[in-house]
């Protein structure tokens, strides 16, 4: 068992360490990137939810699209995207994703969306019809759905993944005792059984969790176990950061040591691929996995 520490600040939080830095994003790639975002009027999780590495990611030409519009109608502790009753509902969208998917050349496209629990469909329609438009648009190019959970009703998943995107991924995002705490308007059994359901599909299956917010190791090979047991090909692991004040705190820095154990134990539980680090989010080498198990 590795146990690893990082020395607190005197207000009792703990300090962020050297291994978190990034890079502020530049170069050619980057402004090509961001004309196509504004010029196309999208959305981007990249910007909607702070992360990290938009620099390398859009530096490399590559970015994660967020569809629904940027508000979400649930009120997740940890997440930056903005929480309300959304106003937009766009039927254009999936025609100016797949259009600028295409002027991007994208290899392999990573699409999410905000939660749109309000809408009778919960967004599947417009989530088939991006797919499919992506598909005939681009039709080289791989499609990675992180999707919501849609409260339950199958019917709404199927729809979606019946497009046949080549992976279909849904955070579990914590361990299950900090659900309550951390998604309070989702349920774990709920995104384990969704998974369990793609996976019957004869869909490529991912997932992916945060740690820092006071999981145990335990707690962390349970959420695995869970996840080998109901068809999780692929499990992203990174550290949490808080966005604002607002959001839930930090109560840990993993140090990268401990993010390589817990590759190799996700990997031994039978998990295929394991992306673990720092700086790992979902879309993160999200064209990697794939790759592997094409081979």
């Amino acid at each position: 068992m590795i146990e690893l520490t990082v020395n607190n600040e005197t207000a009792g939080r703990p300090k962020k360490p050297d291994w978190l830095k990034v890079k502020l994003p530049t170069g050619e790639n980057y402004r090509h990137v961001r004309k196509l975002v504004d010029e196309y009027k999208l959305h981007t999780i990249c910007e909607s939810g702070n992360c990290p590495n938009m620099g390398e990611c859009w530096g490399a030409g590559t970015a994660t699209f967020m569809i629904l519009g940027n508000v979400c109608t649930r009120s997740c502790s940890f997440c930056a995207v903005a929480t309300g009753r959304p106003t937009e509902y766009d039927i254009d969208e999936p025609r100016r994703v797949a259009e600028a998917i295409k002027l991007m050349e994208v290899k392999h496209a990573v699409i999410t969306s905000v939660n749109r629990d309000e809408l009778k469909d919960k967004g599947a329609t417009v989530w088939a019809d991006t797919i499919r438009m992506v598909k005939e648009t681009s039709p080289s190019t791989t499609i990675e759905t992180l999707i919501p959970d849609f409260k339950s009703e199958w019917d709404l998943l199927y729809k979606v993944i019946d497009e046949q995107p080549e992976v279909v991924s849904h955070n579990m995002e914590t361990v299950k005792r900090l659900y309550k705490k951390v998604r309070p308007q989702a349920k774990y059994e709920r995104s384990l059984e969704q998974i369990r359901l793609t996976k019957e599909r004869g869909l490529r299956t991912k997932s992916g969790i945060m740690l820092g917010l006071g999981e145990t190791d335990e707690e962390v090979f349970e959420i695995m176990d869970d996840l080998a047991a109901n068809g999780c090909d692929v499990l992203t692991i990174g550290q949490y950061l808080q966005p604002t004040k607002m959001h839930i705190a930090v109560e840990e820095f993993i140090h990268p040591d401990k993010f390589l154990y817990y590759k190799q134990v996700g990997l031994s539980k039978g998990i295929e691929y394991v992306e673990s680090g720092a700086l790992v989010r979902s879309s993160y080498h999200s064209e990697k996995h794939l790759k592997k198990a094409t081979i």
